[in-house]
């Protein structure tokens, strides 16, 4: 299958590529620049440019069955902070790729949402996908409005579609300097042994799945004929002090630790039934996080050998 990666150069969708790669499919890849911890994929025909560029975008659909689009031009922080940018960002293009996928004649399209920020504040836990979504800041407020019109589009025009809501992400290549992610900055804290800022108490409860599992499951999404929504997780939570303790213990290293102000978008527990995913593409995560962990460690002590 001829496939587009949108944001195939960032973390997860690097991964993603890889797993493609690794299946035989034909790959292209539209991100903003190239991967920064490693050199380009053999075989894999690479298009830097913005994925909001839509000149670009309309290029880099040519020939194509398939897109992934695993890109993001914000996080939860900075999106809060800037709800306009983060529409601008993230939704308007999301809308123009829509409309560009109908005249490049693409009939298959994989979203990967955020089934830790959708969700909001559940009624109950684990959560499946028909829990009603309550998103309680603009990064899971757009992904929903995101989710929204590809939905449309898949009712007015056809386009077979599957929307991924993944917990949260961890693994290689989620950067070297520790700023996105719990799992990433904890090790990468443990490496320096500089000071980690918890929001809240670290009570919150959430669910942690590898990356390469995450990747594996958009493989069996881009190869099934199946469309819907899927949750994409561990099913399994664990409190932030739990996840401090864990890193602790893998790496041998204390990490310095204090706790400030929670944040509102924190909801108390997420934690993803994931029933859908294993019943449909026959998927479950194989990765247990202190092995993760253990593998991500060994990742970050590597790095650091390797000047940036």
């Amino acid at each position: 299958m001829r496939i587009l990666v949108l944001g195939g150069c960032g973390f997860i969708g690097s991964h993603v590529v890889d797993w493609l790669v690794t299946a035989g499919h034909d790959v292209r890849v539209l991100s903003r620049r190239a991967e920064a911890l490693r050199l380009p994929v053999p075989g894999v025909d690479y298009h830097l440019s913005d994925c909001r560029d839509g000149a670009a975008v309309s290029a880099a659909l040519e020939g194509r069955d398939c897109v992934v689009h695993a890109y993001s031009a914000t996080m939860p922080g900075n999106a809060d902070a800037d709800p306009a940018a983060d529409v601008s960002a993230n939704l308007l293009p999301l809308i123009d790729l829509l409309d560009r996928i109908d005249r490049a004649g693409v009939g298959r399209m994989v979203f990967l949402s955020s089934g830790g920020m959708v969700y909001g504040t559940p009624a109950s836990v684990p959560i499946n996908e028909r829990e009603p979504l309550r998103p309680s800041g603009s990064y899971g407020i757009v992904k929903v409005a995101m989710e929204s019109y590809i939905a449309l589009r898949a009712h007015d025009r056809g386009l077979r579609t599957v929307i991924l809501r993944p917990s949260n992400v961890y693994g290689q290549r989620q950067g070297r300097d520790g700023a996105q992610g719990l799992v990433n900055t904890l090790l990468r804290r443990a490496l320096t042994g500089e000071r980690v800022e918890i929001w809240g108490d670290g009570s919150v409860i959430k669910d942690y799945l590898n990356v390469a599992d995450l990747a594996r499951l958009c493989l069996m999404a881009v190869e099934s004929h199946q469309t819907g929504i899927f949750n994409a997780g561990s099913g399994i939570g664990r409190s932030v002090r739990e996840v401090i303790d864990l890193v602790q213990d893998v790496t041998g290293r204390q990490i310095d630790v204090t706790y400030g102000t929670a944040r509102s978008v924190d909801s108390p527990a997420n934690i993803l039934d994931v029933t859908a995913a294993r019943q449909t593409f026959g998927w479950t995560p194989s990765i247990g996080l202190r092995d993760g962990l253990m593998e991500t460690w060994a990742w970050h002590q590597a790095q650091a050998l390797i000047p940036a």
